[in-house]
């Protein structure tokens, strides 16, 4: 997490704003580069999964059974590359290593304080989106717990290209800041293709606005506040050559939204993070038909719409222990028609654990880390249609260097 150093840092294009912002003036043996990996042992069930009454037997019929497994595992290879180029050029780079392959999850290049103003900067490139409460730096690891689920939420039925807020995206942003970075904003402009590159979907572009607003409360100090939205479209067919789509051909395209409020606040050493969204997509993106042929919308389609949100909370014993817990939830308030039962795509998961650091310094960073996480699924069990339950347990090591 950020403090308000961290965060005007940050703001500033890593840099902090005097003479010897630029790289000549750094030490020459120094190289602005981080990995970071996990080695841990994890356990993972699933209380109702359909499996063949005799295994092997695909003609013995299916039950709905607990599946488990565990042991010991690794995360992908996370590095991070970050500076500055030249006193107000800044850049970012941050490629993955996962079981042999690579993928890019940011680079971009950022002008730094044009015509001499802090709230005039300009990013391009593919970065997470401005979002004070951050997908990129979740303290929680696990499989069912590691990601927020109100970032990457689609309704049942759903085909919008679009899978949220919590991916990066490819794009070019202006953002901007007050001398303390107590008022930020941004607005970025994002290819319609979820963040993938070579175009692979269609030709219109989304927009992405958030703005914080710090304030002092007295005996607790900084809180910070804050209002986003994102609003898009996304293509309901393609274009096809002997039946199968032409990348970047989407057309037909439909609109979306997500947008809500969050809050970061401070009380002694407790800390908590409060998100709210709402989102809706059109009727064709829901019902996943294709806008030219209206006819194959089902009688009382209309436009999936949901709220969520979550509430989480840390407990800084010391500097180096850091107890952790996550309450989540997503409610369908519209389906996108009458035949998805109403509670389907509900969601609860809760979160706790904790991170120990045996090992804090400018340089390098280790934590012991143990966490609990489960979910239910509303309605989701593949045979039964009851509530589906995933549990997630992980132990380990998370460094960088």
């Amino acid at each position: 997490m950020l403090n308000n150093f961290g965060q005007t840092f940050k703001d500033n294009g890593y840099q902090l704003g005097n003479d010897r912002d630029s790289p000549i003036y750094h030490e020459p043996a120094y190289w602005p580069i981080m990995f970071r990996v996990t080695p841990q042992w994890h356990r993972e069930s699933n209380d109702r999964v359909a499996v063949d009454k005799i295994p092997g037997d695909a003609s013995s019929g299916l039950v709905e059974s607990s599946i488990s497994k565990s042991g010991f595992d690794l995360s992908s290879i996370d590095i991070v590359a970050a500076g500055t180029l030249s006193k107000n050029i800044s850049f970012f780079v941050q490629p993955f290593i996962n079981s042999g392959s690579t993928s890019i999850a940011q680079t971009w290049v950022r002008l730094d304080n044009l015509a001499g103003s802090r709230w005039l900067n300009l990013k391009m490139g593919k970065f997470e989106l401005d979002e004070p409460i951050s997908q990129e730096r979740t303290l929680t690891l696990n499989n069912t717990g590691g990601s927020y689920y109100n970032y990457f939420f689609t309704p049942p039925g759903d085909n919008n290209f679009f899978t949220g807020i919590g991916g990066t995206q490819l794009g070019v942003e202006l953002l901007g800041h007050s001398d303390n970075d107590y008022t930020r904003y941004s607005v970025a402009v994002l290819s319609s293709n979820n963040g993938q590159t070579g175009l692979p979907s269609n030709q219109t572009y989304d927009v992405y606005t958030n703005y914080t607003q710090g304030f002092e409360v007295p005996a607790l100090g900084l809180q910070r506040v804050g209002v986003y939205g994102y609003f898009g479209k996304s293509p309901t067919y393609f274009q096809t050559s002997d039946g199968n789509p032409i990348p970047g051909s989407g057309t037909g395209n439909r609109s979306f939204y997500r947008a809500g409020a969050y809050g970061l606040w401070y009380v002694g050493k407790f800390d908590f993070s409060t998100f709210y969204m709402h989102g809706q997509d059109n009727v064709f993106l829901g019902n996943s038909v294709p806008a030219n042929q209206p006819s194959k919308l089902p009688a009382g389609a209309a436009g999936p719409a949901w709220n969520g949100g979550f509430v989480e909370g840390h407990y800084d014993y010391n500097p180096r222990l850091i107890l952790i817990s996550r309450y989540e939830l997503i409610r369908m308030s519209r389906q996108a028609n009458p035949s998805i039962r109403g509670n389907s795509g509900n969601l609860d998961t809760w979160t706790v654990g904790y991170r120990w650091y045996p090992i804090m310094n400018p340089r390098a960073g280790l934590a012991w880390v143990q966490e609990y996480s489960r979910i239910v699924n509303a309605g989701t069990a593949p045979l039964s249609g009851k509530d589906d339950i995933n549990n997630s347990f992980l132990m380990g090591f998370d460094f960088d260097f």
